[in-house]
């Protein structure tokens, strides 16, 4: 199945949605223009559909092969990442003064979108090095700065983020990985690491891991977690004590090495502090922050994908009889309601979790690069609220989105021939990885709502409204009932919101905790119905795809965002479960 690249929705989400246009207006990018947007998104897609998307099918039937400590890429893998390295890709986001080309973090997503709808296994290694670029730039010394940079933001070398393992999990408190002074300043790093993505391969020559690990006099706890570069080869080019000693068997995903790294078992591999010590949860959150993003848009191109081949399927078969259907024998399924339903869901989960990651892309942008000092920050905890948003609600859609293509296929879907499987198979860990998305709901709840004392969630459920006000004002019949359904959406994300930063002030914590993944959900529909409206609402006189997005809109309104009052219900109501869980799950 070949992957084009939705240019023309990817530019309408990013200059009316996400506030490109707003931000060019400012003069926040002044090197970048409307134009060069587009130029920069069509070859990026020109890139992702014709080099990368071939590589799909071959990676998932001919995975990566370890031997002797080496991993070899699938077929064509190792030639493509050159070239894509070659082209500049991998320095679009980077810092001008290490080689990078500057441009914005949102010009940036929708390339991560290509990268990864056109293959989720090729697209996720540049997304980890692109977070260690930023780790480095944000807490590394001007010496390992010079040292890796250059290469990591050129593409020559990739990085990767060594977190997880056996016996922790998502646990970092109970890290066991050691790192030793060497009164030299650098570190020697013994332990073992798993599930670390692209931890070996052939495409560069060098691979820099970070990698958290314990001084021996460090705290318990997280306290004493600190962060370390650790390259495959050091620098007077010889090899370092890190190595793969196996790769995972994954459900999907199976064109990217998931691999376990031993450290130290020639006596330590070499390490150099990155940050302070025992404060390297602080950098490597700025690395898992930029990765979660990541994965956010990693749920949009699978979302993406998935709608691509289901809709093209749905065109092509023919079965049964639609009452619409004027032909002769057989219609398209696409003319039987049920189908246009599945479809319809599909294309408007996906384009409601892209506008939600642009926003939170832009956001970060704009704490970067306003000018006042206020609006930088009011920037940057708008970018925090909306992360866990974006990681979990995409992801979660990417799942849902990604089954219903295999509905839509029928039996053909459930076989491996026609690929609507592999989509299924390789979405299911976006939920998972970089902060399960329960943790995602937990860090929105807990960390995110209570940001300047709850004025930030305040503020954007203002915006929602706003929106569902201008809906009222601005649109016509053809809108149906999407005011009164976005409006009925924001109250009730209101009231939730109230409901828990009251819990999180007093004594009701538990209540808080069992409402956390339903309130992400009610955040993400309220959000995704009112991006798609504002979507809509922006269309230009004559644009031809105008209708369209109305009609996606009011679909959205009136089937997904009508959810928001049962969901919060539940969040408010619903938490007393936890009382009897411990009952109820052991009968």
């Amino acid at each position: 199945m070949d992957y084009r690249a939705p240019v023309t929705d990817m530019v309408h989400v990013m200059r009316h949605v996400a506030g490109l246009d707003d931000a060019l207006a400012k003069g926040l990018h002044p090197d970048l223009s409307a134009e060069l947007v587009d130029q920069i998104l069509e070859e990026a897609g020109k890139f992702a559909g014709d080099a990368i998307a071939p590589l799909n099918r071959i990676g998932d039937t001919n995975g990566p092969k370890l031997a002797e400590g080496v991993v070899k890429t699938p077929p064509g893998w190792k030639e493509t990442y050159r070239d894509w390295a070659d082209a500049g890709w991998n320095a679009l986001p980077g810092p001008a003064e290490h080689g990078g080309q500057g441009l914005p973090g949102l010009l940036n997503a929708a390339c991560i979108e290509m990268w990864n709808a056109a293959s989720l296994s090729f697209g996720i290694a540049p997304l980890l090095t692109m977070g260690g670029i930023e780790a480095l730039t944000k807490h590394a010394t001007p010496e390992l700065q010079e040292l890796y940079l250059g290469k990591l933001i050129s593409g020559e070398w990739t990085a990767t983020m060594n977190l997880t393992e056996p016996q922790a999990g998502s646990d970092l408190a109970a890290l066991r990985a050691r790192a030793e002074p060497a009164g030299d300043g650098t570190y020697r790093i013994t332990g073992q690491k798993i599930y670390i993505t692209y931890g070996e391969h052939d495409m560069t020559d060098n691979i820099v891991h970070m990698v958290l690990a314990r001084l021996p006099d460090a705290p318990a706890g997280t306290k004493g977690i600190s962060l370390f570069l650790v390259p495959k080869i050091l620098p007077d080019g010889s090899r370092n004590d890190v190595f793969c000693n196996g790769m995972e068997h994954k459900l999907g995903l199976h064109g990217s090495p998931t691999c376990t790294m031993v450290f130290g078992d020639k006596g330590g591999a070499t390490g150099w502090l990155i940050g302070e010590e025992n404060r390297g949860l602080a950098c490597m959150f700025t690395m898992m922050n930029n990765a979660r993003l990541g994965v956010g848009l990693q749920g949009v191109a699978a979302c993406e994908r998935a709608y691509q081949q289901a809709l093209s399927y749905a065109r092509d078969r023919r079965q049964g009889r639609a009452a619409s259907w004027q032909g002769d024998g057989m219609a398209p399924i696409i003319a039987h309601p049920d189908v246009q339903r599945m479809l319809m869901t599909m294309k408007g989960f996906t384009q409601a979790a892209r506008a939600i990651c642009y926003i939170t892309a832009g956001a970060l942008d704009r704490a970067h690069f306003e000018a006042e000092a206020d609006a930088r920050r009011r920037a940057h905890e708008r970018a925090s609220l909306m992360t866990p948003i974006a990681k979990a609600f995409s992801t979660d859609l990417a799942n849902e989105v990604a089954s219903l293509g295999v509905q839509v296929h029928g039996g053909m879907g459930y076989v491996e021939e026609t690929g609507a499987a592999q989509h299924l198979r390789d979405a299911r860990i976006l939920a998972i990885y970089e902060g399960t998305n329960g943790i995602q709901a937990i860090d929105l709840v807990t960390r995110k709502l209570p940001l300047s004392g709850g004025e930030t969630v305040r503020v954007e459920i203002a915006r929602l409204r706003a929106v569902a006000d201008r809906v009222t004002k601005e649109g016509g019949a053809a809108y149906g009932d999407t005011a009164s359904r976005l409006r009925e959406a924001v109250e009730s994300l209101d009231r939730a919101t109230s409901h828990l930063l009251k819990a999180l002030s007093g004594n009701a914590q538990q209540d808080a905790l069992a409402g956390a993944t339903p309130y992400l959900r009610l955040f993400g529909l309220t959000l995704g119905a009112a991006s798609l409206a504002e979507s809509a609402l922006a269309s230009a006189e004559g644009d031809p795809l105008a209708a369209g997005r109305v009609a996606l809109a009011r679909f959205f309104a009136e089937n997904q965002a009508s959810l928001a009052p049962g969901l919060a219900e539940t969040i408010i109501h619903g938490g007393t479960f936890t009382e009897s869980a411990e009952l109820a799950l052991a009968s």
